[in-house]
């Protein structure tokens, strides 16, 4: 014995006018390639991540952690400090690597503290004191500074153009960028409002207010925020125009097509 059928059957949705088969043929590039352990990569990541925070680590102990990480070269040299240590482990573990935006904007922070500090702090007295010499850390400072202001950015240069692929960074991008510089700016001058009498109420001579002024520093600011800009665009165009250094598996020759019919 049989159901029986009903008079009125329920809509039957429409078909795709594609293949069905060929939607799992639609898949980007990089789930397709496959990915290779880079161990040497790897290395000079982490190192750079050591780097980075043991040159940190001296210049807190010398000058005090809350003086010395209210900079932009500290925050910057962490920033990149973190962004290497997981890139050393992406490489490492074969697994895809970090976005551009991430790896685009510790790169440009760092040139842009160590710019700052050689054009425009150069004849500057050191940012960081060395209160304690006497403990046998003050013979460690200059070569912290040299870390910070240095060595790091061109080993965060030299590992963009020789050890990641390139074509990852976009101009949407450099706007945001720009949010963290301004949010610092606001934290120092909101700092040396808060810190009045204090012999580092300002971080930075070109911010000091009590000396020349909001008028000034707003405009000196202003400035450094369009180099910074133009520093990220330049980045950007060069991330599109320079060859890719990440050596390619070969290829196998096979090929996806189409079902026939």
């Amino acid at each position: 014995m049989t159901a029986p059928i009903p008079r009125d059957l329920p809509d039957i949705p429409a078909l795709p006018r594609t293949h069905p088969a060929s939607a799992a043929l639609f898949a980007p590039a990089r789930a397709v390639v496959p990915l290779v352990r880079r161990p040497l990569t790897a290395a000079y990541r982490l190192l750079l991540a050591l780097l980075a925070a043991g040159a940190v680590l001296v210049e807190a102990l010398l000058g005090g952690p809350a003086r010395v990480l209210s900079h932009f070269t500290v925050q910057s040299a962490l920033l990149l400090a973190l962004v290497m240590l997981a890139s050393a482990r992406r490489a490492w573990g074969a697994r895809h690597p970090l976005p551009g935006a991430l790896t685009g904007a510790a790169l440009l922070y760092v040139i842009m503290a160590s710019l700052i500090h050689h054009v425009l702090l150069a004849d500057a007295p050191p940012p960081f004191p060395t209160a304690d010499a006497a403990a046998g850390m003050g013979r460690l400072e200059p070569l912290a500074a040299h870390t910070l202001h240095t060595v790091l950015p061109v080993a965060a240069v030299l590992d963009w153009l020789l050890l990641s692929p390139p074509a990852r960074l976009r101009l949407r991008q450099t706007a945001t960028w720009m949010l963290y510089p301004l949010a610092y700016l606001a934290f120092t001058l909101v700092r040396g409002e808060l810190l009045t009498g204090s012999p580092a109420r300002y971080l930075h001579p070109f911010f000091d207010v009590a000396r020349h002024g909001y008028r000034n520093v707003l405009a000196d600011a202003l400035l450094m925020g369009l180099a910074l800009y133009a520093l990220a665009v330049l980045l950007v165009a060069l991330d599109h125009a320079r060859p890719n250094p990440v050596r390619r598996p070969p290829k196998t020759g096979f090929r996806l097509r189409l079902p026939v019919g």
